[in-house]
């Protein structure tokens, strides 16, 4: 019996069929349809995971919330959030708003930079990693990072006081954008690079 390695097959793109991998030229062998070797690219994943670190730039800087009491207007960034928390003795809310907007998705920039990083350019003797798990664990934690949105949409939506008023500021647009642009990042990574690279 001849053992075929799972390097040498070739995956049909028209009817999905699989395919002994014959060189630059393999014709399906059900519908007839020519078969390319993919080149999985990393260019849409630096893209889009370049175009969330801009945005999460002004998502730190610009204020997250504005609230208008009695005619004073005051906004917090996020940081300035976690601080004032903090200050007022919410530790446990402080501490899940640090860690999910700050945290994470820097977290999350890093591990997807080694990633697209380690894949075209192998880093060393880097297999005691698990880079699967790695993405894995992008992909889990990817939605949490969106909690200051959530928190920023249902103040807004609770609070409708005569004197008050709670916005959201240009930092909730710029977070959303950066943590959805994350997500793609993670999604349009193939993680077949990883097989092929180890």
């Amino acid at each position: 019996m001849i053992e075929i390695k799972e390097d040498q097959l070739l995956r049909c793109d028209v009817c999905e069929a699989v395919n002994l991998d014959k060189g630059e030229e393999t014709i399906c062998r059900r519908c007839g349809s020519t078969i390319y070797h993919q080149n999985y690219s990393t260019q849409k994943a630096w893209a889009y995971l370049l175009t969330a670190i801009i945005a999460y730039i002004p998502a730190n800087l610009y204020p997250m919330l504005i609230s208008k009491q009695f005619g004073h207007v005051e906004g917090s960034t996020i940081l300035g959030g976690v601080v004032l928390l903090w200050e007022h003795g919410s530790y446990p809310i402080a501490a899940i708003i640090f860690f999910a907007s700050i945290m994470i998705p820097v977290m999350k920039f890093l591990v997807l930079i080694y990633l697209l990083i380690s894949v075209k350019y192998p880093i060393g003797k880097d297999k005691k990693i698990d880079k699967h798990k790695l993405y894995f664990m992008t992909e889990a934690v990817g939605p949490w990072s969106m909690i200051d949105v959530f928190v920023v949409a249902i103040l807004a939506a609770l609070i409708h006081l005569a004197n008050v008023s709670i916005v959201a500021g240009t930092a909730a647009t710029a977070f959303a954008i950066s943590v959805f642009f994350t997500l793609l990042a993670a999604h349009a990574f193939d993680e077949r690079l990883i097989k092929e690279n180890k």
